[in-house]
């Protein structure tokens, strides 16, 4: 798998509504109604992530959810299993 920089990078994350880049890392910070929605919505990440052996970082903050993906053993860079995840993990928003 090969990172995915520059204007190429930009581009892909232009097409992620919600998504963005903070620090080399593919981020999206979710507002639910409250605590309980939050924690709904991680567990429907977790499964995602399981099945497709990818693991996004996670941040909770009482109605806020922070998800930030990279792919660690390609030198903690963006490639595209981290943009298919993030389109998936968008899925699951829509639902």
């Amino acid at each position: 798998m090969e990172p995915i920089q520059g204007q190429e990078l930009l581009d892909a994350v232009m097409e992620l509504p919600g998504w963005g880049l903070e620090n080399h890392e593919l981020v999206r910070v979710v507002t639910f109604e409250d605590f309980v929605a939050a924690m709904a919505f991680v567990n429907r990440v977790a499964a995602a992530a399981e099945a497709a052996g990818h693991h996004p970082d996670i941040d909770i903050r009482y109605n806020k959810v922070r998800l930030a993906l990279v792919t660690h053993d390609v030198g903690s860079t963006v490639t595209q299993k981290d943009l298919d995840m993030a389109r998936q993990l968008s899925a699951l928003l829509d639902e």
